[in-house]
């Protein structure tokens, strides 16, 4: 079987140094269409080195670390990358971002999940500084024709909407170069850049990198519904559930309360088709 469960589960998690400085912030900020308008005070914060600070979404690129696929080299998988799909993503922040800095990432197999025809794999990486401990993330990646072993299926909760009209609801464009800008952080998979590659795949055209429309979604909920304030983010979780072209809009509609604002991602050009669902932003 090209995945054991048991020999992934066991191995020795692997670390590597990580760096980022304030470049490597803004360029993220801007990937994910910050700086609209240029001199807006509230987007300058993401922009602007004297002002910066870290949306914590940044910890999935931060370093470029081993990312996805360095997870799935780990022993005990050996699968073929047509097959895998990103199908989740969770970050947990033990303390505010730095604009720069050193930091120690260790990744490990934390879980493998059979789900009959397919295979989940949570990849978790951890990150800490001279400091302590900065982050946790956990990629869902899922793995098509890979189940089927007996093993445990793992959670499958899916989060209801609210019964009651959103708190607030924004529209924000992606731009037809953003994907383009986006991969300078560090995901080159050609998907999101060659038409080619991308008619293999599937689709008439790139699409836009999963954690792009993660970033663009914890943005608006930072600056609508928690004050622009980047420090009361606690921890962000999302499943991807469609894609999203360049040139299309995503529409993010927010539930607050209790600590925590559900969020529902939709294309609006696409009769709202799920973008990202199950997700949720707590704060303090």
């Amino acid at each position: 079987m090209p995945i054991d469960p048991a020999k992934a589960l066991a191995a020795e998690p692997r670390s590597a140094e990580i760096a980022w400085d304030h470049k490597d912030v803004q360029l993220y900020h801007l990937g994910l269409g910050a700086g609209t308008p240029a001199t807006d005070p509230a987007e300058l914060r993401y922009t602007l080195e004297s002002r910066l600070h870290v949306l914590p979404s940044f910890a999935t690129v931060a370093g470029a670390g081993m990312g996805v696929v360095g997870g799935l080299s780990a022993p005990g998988i050996d699968i073929d990358l047509a097959a895998v799909l990103h199908g989740g993503q969770s970050v947990t922040l033990h303390r505010p971002l730095p604009t720069g800095g050193r930091a120690v990432s260790t990744s490990r197999v934390a879980a493998v999940y059979d789900k009959g025809k397919a295979a989940i794999l949570v990849l978790r990486s951890e990150a800490a500084d001279a400091e302590g401990p900065l982050w946790t993330s956990d990629a869902q990646i899922f793995v098509r024709g890979e189940g089927g072993w007996g093993g445990d299926r793992g959670p499958s909760e899916r989060l209801e909407l609210p019964g009651r009209e959103p708190d607030k609801t924004v529209e924000r464009p992606i731009r037809e170069e953003q994907a383009l800008l986006y991969r300078l952080s560090g995901d080159w998979n050609p998907l999101h850049a060659d038409p080619e590659f991308a008619a293999l795949a599937g689709f008439d055209r790139p699409i836009l990198h999963g954690l792009c429309s993660y970033g663009m979604t914890l943005k608006a909920v930072v600056d609508t519904v928690l004050g622009g304030d980047v420090t009361r983010v606690r921890a962000y979780r999302t499943r991807f559930a469609g894609i999203v072209f360049p040139g299309e809009t995503l529409r993010i509609r927010m539930w607050a309360g209790d600590g925590r604002v559900q969020v529902a991602v939709t294309a609006v050009e696409r009769d709202d088709a799920p973008v990202l669902a199950d997700t949720v932003v707590e704060h303090s």
